[in-house]
């Protein structure tokens, strides 16, 4: 029994030592604050406009457009790290596969751009 509580002896010193350099950050930041809050900086923000605005008004949808675009790039990494770390061991099918995937993305992404979803102006 000793020598099990010999082993885990290092993960209770970290799990105390995580939960104590928590609390004394959780801490520092409510004794240290500054607390000078304006309209502007707690008003909830989402999507360009106020949340609690009419339901029927209108919007601009490039909101939308750079939301999905961060959704595609952000699977496009999903599908590259793994590819990445498996590569010693693919075959050139797979290389290419990869290839086309990442062509077919740039070419989505060169006509986002020429379409000037990308620009706020």
């Amino acid at each position: 029994m000793e020598e099990m509580q010999r082993e885990y002896l290092p993960i209770l010193i970290f799990l105390a030592l995580a939960i104590g350099l928590g609390l004394v950050l959780m801490l520092s930041a409510v004794i240290l604050a500054v607390r000078n809050p304006d309209p502007e900086k707690i008003s909830a923000y989402e999507c360009g406009f106020n949340a609690f605005d009419d339901a029927r008004m209108k919007f601009d949808v490039r909101f939308y457009l750079v939301s999905i675009l961060f959704i595609i790039f952000d699977l496009e990494i999903a599908f590259l790290f793994p590819w990445a770390v498996a590569f010693q061991d693919l075959s050139d099918l797979g290389f290419w596969s990869m290839m086309v995937f990442l062509a077919v993305l740039t070419v989505g992404f060169a006509y986002e751009w020429k379409k000037g979803a990308l620009e706020w102006a």
